[in-house]
């Protein structure tokens, strides 16, 4: 896995948001009272299959373990396009939507192109899930997911459930956060943000498949 430097435009971006409705209310920030510091974490695991085909089905998984003495406010994780990094260059970083690319063509109102459907997103599977929404660890943040509280010991496990629709070569980047202020911050034991890439070949032929005696399908001729 090949990591790269850099915040995540999910602080920028949370603590603009956080600000202006500071602004429009006349009171306190949404994030007046929200606890800060830095919060010890190690992942404990960071998987996505690099080789992939058309319309398979594969599963990012993304654990996270407090090993702080304090409890992580609001533990989250940020998929990007290519690198995380603030400020990202145009179509990279939180530019387009998570588990999509940019497609560059003029006239374009949404330059998102998707390289994965998300069929099931991190979090409980309620009605939004369950309905092609992006369930229950959705945020305001479009390319954020965050579980909640994450106490000392605890480990918050991130699955999204996908299947490739674009062939070619792509570069998955993501980064945890202890909120989604951006006064949380996760780090690891060295001190420095946890975050990485996933570098994924997409062939351009689906995987054969068959029905066996049981019904169910499995790849293989």
């Amino acid at each position: 896995m090949r990591t790269v430097a850099g915040r995540s435009s999910l602080v920028v971006a949370a603590l603009a948001a956080a600000l202006a409705l500071g602004a429009c209310g006349g009171g306190s920030t949404q994030d007046a009272h929200a606890p800060t510091g830095r919060f010890r974490v190690s992942i404990a695991t960071a998987s996505f299959p690099a080789a992939q085909t058309l319309a398979q089905h594969t599963r990012l998984v993304i654990a996270v373990r407090n090993d702080s003495a304090r409890t992580i406010p609001n533990v989250s994780v940020t998929i990007c396009n290519v690198t995380c990094r603030w400020p990202a260059p145009t179509g990279e970083g939180t530019s387009v939507a998570a588990f999509a690319e940019y497609l560059n063509m003029p006239g374009l109102a949404n330059h998102s192109r998707p390289v994965w459907i998300v069929d099931q997103p991190p979090g409980a599977c309620g009605y939004s899930c369950q309905n092609g929404g992006a369930g229950s660890a959705f945020t305001a943040d479009a390319n954020t997911w965050a579980l909640g509280a994450l106490r000392p010991g605890g480990t918050a496990t991130f699955t999204w459930h996908v299947t490739a629709v674009a062939p070619g070569r792509h570069v998955v980047a993501w980064e945890v956060a202890g909120d989604i202020y951006g006064k949380a911050k996760a780090v690891l034991a060295d001190g420095s943000i946890p975050h990485g890439t996933f570098t994924v070949n997409i062939a351009s032929s689906p995987a054969l498949t068959h029905v066996n005696d049981a019904g169910q399908v499995v790849s293989g001729q």
